[in-house]
Formats: structure tokens, C-alpha cells, sequence
């Protein structure tokens, strides 16, 4: 399907890369974009809401001077996600912001994005809304959004129950723009399966998070390879909505992932350990999100060469798919 105008001929392959609280800063975002990969990260990471205001001129002048630079380069542009759940009381700070700097993409996720659209509209920016099941997106196409991102199972952090094979086409028969598909994406081989299945664009978190740019611990990425699909728990224990966490992070936090209280208010922020009387665990801080693809990430490479690699390994199967529709 046709990609916004803001995306077109700036993506060296089809991917974009997922907010990831506390991970996703500018120096995973640049390194994103200057690899021609949509780079994003939540408004929420930059604290206090004066950094925000430093965070988008710098991400912003960096891929600009880096695109003058290299003239030949594929730089994609950047998105910044914004929480617009009614827990999230720094909205009415951060979009301004975003409107200020005119973020060529907006991100939103749990809530009703009509407000939004508008004032981004406004400027010429462009909305993507996260949903997890049919009822929402439908909810999101009538707010006016400009692509739609399917957070499948099997995605790291606050991620749906619905398998994209039967998500992904429920969603075509009544949805003919922009659509994206996140959910155990690691490869390129991944990223070039839910274009065959319907999507225009991957979305990719955790592969990103074992990453040099990345803002998480190197024990965070160490773990990321010692996992596989397994080694995740799904709860809505830490945030009050159901999200993928690696299990040995849980167990690091003398937590019993069988065993988990489920929070009972919606807390996109941070999180609490279910026994209040006991020291608080702070989720993303100490709890680990991540997705199924984690048993396909054996290193922790710059973002540049993860790229590059991922590139080689569509452009394999896209080689292969041109070779059998020959025969």
C-alpha cells in the first residue's frame, strides 16, 4: 500500500523501530535513522519535560546534518510516541513540544487519538496508533490516523493475544492504508514475511534493545541472548495491562513469575512490586520487557551493522521469491 509521503524513498528496508521506555534515547534514535530505519522513542523518556524540548532539536539537527553529509543515504525520519491514556499527565506538556519541533511522525498508543490527528495535522505530521485487536483499530481509522500498528503476540512490552496471520488479514478486508505488524521480528527474513502477509512496515523492538546505541544495561543485553521464547512471561502484574517480560528479570527481582498479583490500576509509567509492603521493583527498570524473538539474538552489534545484516537477509528472500514466481 502507499506510504505516507513522509516515508517515501527515506528507508533503506521497511522497518520501524518501537518506542522502548527507557531504552529508546537520541543516540539509538539517530543511529536508527541514519541507517535508514524509522527510529522513535516515547515522549516519557525524557525527563524532566525540559529535556524533550533538547531531545527533539538534537535528533532532529543530527540526522539533518548527517543527511547533508552523506547525500546518497536513506535517512528515515523519526517518531515520537505519546501516552494518551489519561494516567499520562505529562500529554498536555509533550505535544506541544512534538508540534513545536514538528515530529514528522506521532506515535500514540492506549486512548482515543482524534485530538491528536488534528493538531498534528495541522503542521503536516503524520499519526501511527498502536492497537492489539479489531474494536480498537477500528476506533483509531475513525480518529483519522495515517497507519495503524498491529502489536501482535509474541511482541516485547505491552503486546496483544492475536497471532498476526489472523490479524493481519481481518484488518485488509476493511483497512487499506498504512499498516504495521510488531510481534518476534528479528531478521530480515521476518521483516520481509509480514509484508507477504499484508503490512507495509515492521516494528521492531527487542532486536533493537541488543544494540550498542541502546539504553539498557549491559546485563539487560546479555540476558536478551541467553533467552528464548520460553524465557517470557506474560502478565499485566507490573503495569496493569499485559505485557511480555523476560522471566529471569522477574526471578532477579525475588519475584515468583508463577506466583504474580495482577496491578490493579493501569500505570503507564512505572510500575510496583504486587506486595506494597515490600521494596518497590520498578518496571521497565528492573523488570525486563521483551518478545518471543529473543531465541534469534546471539549479539550485541551497533545499530549500523544490525541494519546492514537485517538488509541482507530480506533482499535474500525477496532474491528468492522473484527465483520461484520464475520458474
Amino acid at each position: 500500500m502507499p506510504l505516507p509521503a513522509v516515508l517515501q524513498g527515506r528507508s533503506s528496508i521497511p522497518v520501524v523501530g518501537a518506542p522502548m521506555f527507557i531504552v529508546s534515547t537520541p543516540d539509538l534514535v539517530i543511529a536508527q535513522c541514519n541507517a535508514g530505519v524509522v527510529g522513535s522513542f516515547p515522549s516519557l523518556n525524557a525527563r524532566p519535560v525540559s529535556l524533550l524540548d533538547e531531545w527533539l532539536a538534537q535528533i532532529s539537527e543530527a540526522t539533518g546534518a548527517f543527511a547533508k553529509a552523506n547525500p546518497g543515504a536513506r535517512v528515515a525520519p523519526y517518531a515520537c510516541n505519546q501516552i494518551i491514556h489519561k494516567s499520562n499527565s505529562r500529554l498536555a506538556q509533550d505535544l506541544p513540544l512534538c508540534i513545536k519541533h514538528k515530529v514528522p511522525i506521532v506515535i500514540t498508543s492506549v486512548g482515543n487519538p482524534s485530538e491528536i490527528v488534528k493538531e498534528v495535522h495541522a503542521y503536516g505530521g503524520v499519526v501511527f496508533h498502536d492497537t492489539t485487536n479489531i474494536r480498537h483499530t477500528e476506533k483509531a481509522i475513525e480518529a483519522g490516523v495515517d497507519g495503524v500498528i498491529l502489536v501482535c503476540a509474541g511482541a516485547g512490552g505491552h503486546a496483544g493475544t492475536m497471532s498476526p496471520f489472523a490479524l493481519v488479514p481481518q484488518v485488509r478486508k476493511f483497512w487499506k492504508g498504512t499498516l504495521l505488524v510488531g510481534g518476534a521480528i528479528s531478521d530480515g527474513a521476518a521483516v520481509r514475511a509480514v509484508q507477504v502477509l499484508g503490512a507495509d512496515l515492521a516494528y521492531v523492538g527487542s532486536r533493537f534493545i541488543a544494540t550498542r546505541e541502546a539504553n539498557a544495561v549491559p546485563e539487560y543485553k546479555q540476558m536478551l541472548i541467553d533467552s528464548g521464547a520460553k524465557d517470557i512471561t506474560y502478565t499485566p502484574a507490573f503495569s496493569g495491562v499485559p505485557a511480555n517480560y523476560l522471566t529471569k528479570s522477574i526471578l532477579g527481582a525475588g519475584l515468583d513469575p508463577s506466583n504474580l498479583t495482577p496491578k490493579g490500576h493501569i500505570d503507564m509509567d512505572l510500575g510496583t512490586r504486587p506486595d506494597e509492603n515490600e521494596k518497590k521493583i520498578k518496571a521497565w527498570k528492573d523488570i525486563w520487557s521483551a518478545g518471543h524473538g529473543v531465541g534469534s539474538i546471539d549479539d550485541v552489534p551497533s545499530v549500523a551493522e544490525l541494519v546492514e545484516r537485517m538488509k541482507r537477509e530480506y533482499r535474500a528472500v525477496v532474491e528468492s521469491d522473484r527465483a520461484m514466481a520464475a520458474e
